[in-house]
């Protein structure tokens, strides 16, 4: 398709000539609430400080494929891995997240959005990188904001990376005349490299902290080290990757340099309204301001954490006859990503099973909840994500769409448990990473390992969308799912989306 804003054809809507962006009120530089206003001409904007915020926004809004959409990589991923279902209504609720979940998986149900949203987040980036040295605005600003959008089209080039692992590496925007359907495939190597120099160059024009309140959930050199320290440790460059978390980490079980520190109470983290806490390195930001409605579902432009209504349990009820009853007032659902009875077993004893996984049958025994059975049923559920009543958006919109609790994508308790597998899972410092997250929920020590760490990172993040990753980066991928049919040599990356490959130079993922 063709017109006079933008081409919109394969690697993801690379917007040519224009691009959208939201609009920034002048008022306030919180991102939670700015919305979106639209398509512009990018020849007439960033002209001053104001409007280079704006587009700064926009590169930051695709941090909500996270969490946002049906077509979120949290749900997607945790019914890949083997602590999790794919779940929903039937086996044919979403394609593309049944097919991951048994390993069917091929470039014609592999979502789109998948490749075409981080790209647009990179164009985004692209496009702010070339106009910006041109705005009327204070050159400090300037540089803070091409740092953070460095930052950003880095970790959406990762992303990218530990998807795909194949895919083009655009440092530009593509104009009209350039040969946009010849753009080839670059090297991992060569991929991670641009992406780990970005970050470095990028770090010193960043704030140490956020300083204000309405900047909360804006990059930071905290932010920036635990990125990087990630994006090094699937690099496998462990050494590298362990003196990044360290700057991030601090003392085990203390407060970093940049304020970080483990929340006392586990299942606090897990609170609708208890937003950037001390634990928080990445998160992204929901809200119900936008008042979204069902026109907006698919469009990019979705509210709220979708996962709290794709996990929620279908037609759940309380019994109202039973007396003193106990069991928590859920808004009903999907029923997406049951959990599978392993998981539940192997966290059995863990002070983190009841905030992290909701027993739904042993209520319905105690007749005190009733719900139907979705695919897969096991009867426990994502009680991290569970949305209440309570939580419901008291504004216009459509309930399903307006929930709006933020997602940590990247958290303290998760670099300390990387610090500690970049350290190879042995001597003082992994030691005492290891027991500072035991710690927090009262737990005894164990004695480092690399199984140790496995383990705890599969109680510690269970449901976060981690699990997934892990496995593939660990090479434990083949005996951990090789049941529900992943393939060695095929399954640690997906196959690039079918429409991406037409009349372009881009070559199809082995095996798919």
């Amino acid at each position: 398709m063709k017109n006079k804003r933008f081409i919109y054809k394969s690697l993801s809507v690379l917007l040519l000539t224009g691009i959208s962006f939201g609009a920034v009120s002048c008022n306030n530089s919180n991102l939670e609430d700015v919305q979106n206003s639209g398509t512009f001409e990018p020849d007439n904007y960033f002209r001053n400080e104001e409007q280079s915020f704006s587009g700064l926004v926009a590169v930051y809004d695709m941090l909500r494929k996270y969490s946002g959409g049906f077509e979120n990589d949290v749900t997607f991923f945790n019914g890949a891995s083997d602590d999790f279902y794919s779940g929903g209504g039937s086996s044919t609720d979403g394609a593309g997240i049944q097919g991951f979940s048994n390993y069917t998986i091929n470039p014609i149900i592999m979502p789109l959005s998948y490749w075409k949203d981080y790209y647009q987040g990179i164009a985004k980036a692209n496009l702010l990188f070339e106009r910006i040295p041109n705005a009327d605005m204070n050159d400090q600003t300037r540089k803070r904001f091409i740092a953070e959008a460095k930052v950003l089209r880095s970790l959406y080039y990762f992303e990218l990376l530990r998807m795909f692992k194949n895919i083009p590496l655009i440092l530009k925007p593509i104009k009209y005349d350039d040969d946009y359907y010849n753009i080839p495939q670059a090297k991992p190597a060569d991929v991670y490299a641009q992406i780990e120099s970005d970050i470095l160059s990028a770090i010193n024009d960043l704030p140490a902290t956020t300083s204000t309140a309405s900047e909360k959930g804006r990059i930071t050199q905290g932010t920036a080290h635990a990125i990087l320290g990630k994006i090094y440790l699937y690099d496998k460059k462990n050494t590298d990757a362990a003196a990044q978390f360290e700057m991030v980490n601090g003392t085990p079980g203390g407060t970093s340099q940049y304020g970080y520190k483990l929340v006392a109470n586990f299942a606090d983290l897990w609170k609708v309204n208890n937003k950037f806490t001390t634990e928080s390195i990445l998160e992204v930001m929901h809200t119900d301001k936008s008042n979204a409605e069902w026109d907006f579902w698919g469009t990019g432009k979705d509210e709220g954490n979708s996962i709290n209504q794709m996990i929620a349990i279908i037609s759940y009820g309380r019994v109202t006859t039973t007396p003193n009853n106990d069991a928590p007032d859920i808004y009903k659902g999907w029923g997406f990503n049951p959990a599978t009875d392993d998981l539940f077993n192997f966290m059995q004893g863990d002070p983190r099973l009841d905030a992290t996984i909701f027993n739904a049958k042993k209520f319905v025994t105690e007749n005190k909840i009733t719900y139907s059975s979705g695919f897969r049923d096991t009867g426990y559920f994502l009680n991290k994500f569970l949305p209440r009543n309570a939580d419901k958006s008291g504004l216009p919109g459509a309930t399903e769409l307006n929930f709006h609790q933020n997602y940590m994508a990247i958290r303290l308790a998760d670099t300390y448990l990387m610090e500690a597998e970049a350290l190879g899972g042995s001597g003082s410092r992994a030691q005492a990473l290891l027991d500072a997250v035991r710690a927090r929920v009262g737990l005894a020590p164990v004695t480092v390992s690399m199984q140790a760490i496995k383990d705890e990172r599969r109680r510690e993040l269970a449901g976060e969308g981690h699990r997934w990753f892990d496995l593939v980066r660990w090479g434990d991928a083949p005996a951990k799912l090789g049941s529900r049919g992943f393939v060695a040599g095929k399954n640690e990356i997906l196959p690039i989306p079918f429409n991406e490959l037409v009349n372009t130079a881009l070559t199809q993922n082995p095996g798919y």
